[in-house]
């Protein structure tokens, strides 16, 4: 008896080891490892708003040179212009679809522009109708962006200052020459130049309204209310100069730029221009738009393909037919992202651009494209990314059903369908809906393939095309921060502003997973 009494202690002393007991050693380990996975999250949590947290003030910066250079000034008058070349692309627009009309008809070229004619003297007298916006617009274009170069060349100057006396170089930093520039007196001959630029309004008013009055008729009648669109669109042009004229009244150089703006400027603002010889924008709308319609093309795909394989292989699918199809839909996640881009660029792409030009797909909108890098093309191809996301997590909340359900429906009679449809699919519903979820976290995260395949054009689709708008170029915030995160330059705007997409994109991924795990608590079912 003493011998095993003897064995006991020792192992219980060995247990026990300077203290620590088997039970405690698993319980640091494992302990140890989410402490770890917890500050491992909280140093990028800190990373990322440690370098986002200069963005505010480094933007409000920026947009206070864009108003006291007089870019702000100039801008009024160049959206006028723009306003008016979205005007002349659309005549032009449906000059083109008259003239392939009229050769569908059977007509040759000569025939064609003898019709035409009257249409295209009148787009030249419309076109020639803002050279004088266009003349002062490059006047004062020339005469801010000079001002523009003295402001950065004295904001440079007093950054140099400051690093010498920081370093202890006085007299360094003595000998470097900051000019002060009044920006209310270098302006000046800008606003001076206002008056003729109000005659130059109400010339164009008054030649709009007469040259719009003998628009000449199309020889196809369904594109008189295209014309009809047009002369609208004109009259509601003209409607504007008033409001221009009042913002360039009430502009002043010097009026502070509030500190909110900074921010408004980058969440709501639909522009992201950097390195412009005029005027850098950080905004976020046409990134996050990009993001969230490719997301939600690939979730369309995704979605259905996902739970439908999930059902048939749990519900439907013998043991043989199981065997092959899980592992074989579990394999594509081990598929490299950068192989899909590829493959989205030398095939898929491709294939929608040879594809919607056949007369059999006339009927798609948006169809033909004359490019396959778009919104659509990324979308599939995330899809396919996502579906064994989806497939997995669902075929598991199919699973977590008790048995017993299925056996009570059975006995009720239902039907294979009745019990999938009115029995299975509610009771897994909250682990459905969480590998939906989680499958959008996976999407909306993905860099590589977005980055290729998406076209990386940095504008909000055309959502008045319709769904026609997937078939449009777009960019993403994933895509925006691998594209330019390697050239930019440490510590600047754009920089700062890379990061705060980060932050956001973060966040976004955050509140997708904390919806997740809402719906699991909401509607668990309780097993048992």
């Amino acid at each position: 008896m003493q011998v095993p009494m003897q064995q006991a202690l020792a192992s219980s002393h060995r247990r026990r080891f300077l203290g620590i007991t088997g039970d405690d050693a698993i319980k640091c380990f494992f302990g140890g490892n989410a402490f770890i996975a917890i500050v491992v999250l909280f140093l990028i949590c800190f990373s990322l708003g440690r370098e986002a947290f200069d963005f505010p003030s480094q933007n409000l910066e920026n947009l206070s040179d864009y108003r006291k250079a007089g870019l702000e000034y100039v801008d009024y008058l160049r959206e006028q212009v723009d306003g008016f070349m979205v005007m002349s692309r659309f005549l032009n627009d449906i000059r083109l679809q008259q003239f392939k009309k009229l050769q569908a008809e059977g007509k040759s070229d000569n025939e064609v522009q003898t019709l035409l004619q009257p249409f295209d003297a009148f787009k030249d007298k419309f076109d020639g109708l803002i050279s004088p916006h266009q003349s002062i617009l490059s006047d004062w274009t020339t005469e801010v962006s000079d001002l523009k170069d003295r402001l950065k060349a004295n904001e440079d100057a007093l950054v140099s200052k400051r690093t010498l006396l920081n370093a202890g170089m006085k007299e360094q930093a003595d000998a470097v020459e900051v000019a002060q520039v009044d920006f209310v007196k270098e302006t000046a001959t800008l606003r001076q130049s206002f008056p003729q630029y109000q005659e130059l309004n109400q010339t164009l008013r008054g030649s709009l309204q007469e040259l719009v009055g003998s628009l000449p008729t199309l020889p196809s009648s369904n594109l008189g209310v295209k014309l009809d669109r047009f002369k609208i669109w004109v009259s509601e042009y003209t409607a504007t100069f008033p409001i221009v004229e009042a913002k360039m009244q009430a502009w002043d150089p010097s009026r502070p730029i509030p500190f909110y703006k900074s921010i408004t400027a980058f969440l709501f603002g639909a522009q992201w221009v950097t390195a412009s010889f005029w005027q850098d924008w950080y905004g976020l709308l046409p990134l996050l738009m990009g993001s969230i319609c490719i997301s939600f093309v690939a979730l369309m795909i995704a979605v259905p393909f996902g739970l439908c394989a999930a059902i048939y292989v749990n519900q439907i699918a013998k043991p043989l037919e199981q065997g092959i199809i899980k592992p074989y839909i579990e394999f594509i996640s081990a598929i490299p992202s950068v192989v899909l881009g590829f493959f989205g660029i030398a095939v898929l792409g491709r294939v929608i651009v040879v594809c919607s030009h056949w007369a059999i797909f006339s009927w798609v909108p948006g169809f033909p494209v004359d490019g396959g890098l778009t919104i659509f093309t990324a979308g599939c191809l995330l899809a396919f990314m996502s579906v064994p996301t989806i497939f997995t997590l669902a075929e598991d909340a199919l699973n977590n059903v008790p048995r017993s359900y299925i056996e009570a429906s059975t006995a009720l009679g239902s039907t294979k369908l009745q019990t999938i449809s009115k029995i299975m699919v509610p009771a897994a519903l909250s682990g459905i809906i969480s590998a939906i979820l989680l499958g959008l976290g996976r999407v909306i995260g993905e860099t590589m393939v977005v980055l290729l395949c998406a076209g990386n054009r940095i504008q909000i689709p055309d959502f008045t095309k319709g769904i026609s708008a997937i078939f449009q170029p777009a960019h993403t915030m994933t895509g925006i921060i691998a594209q330019e995160m390697g050239e930019v330059v440490t510590g600047s705007t754009q920089y700062r502003a890379l990061f705060m997409v980060g932050v956001m994109l973060f966040l976004i991924s955050l509140l997708i997973n904390y919806l997740a795990q809402l719906v699991v608590k909401k509607y668990k079912i309780s097993i048992g």
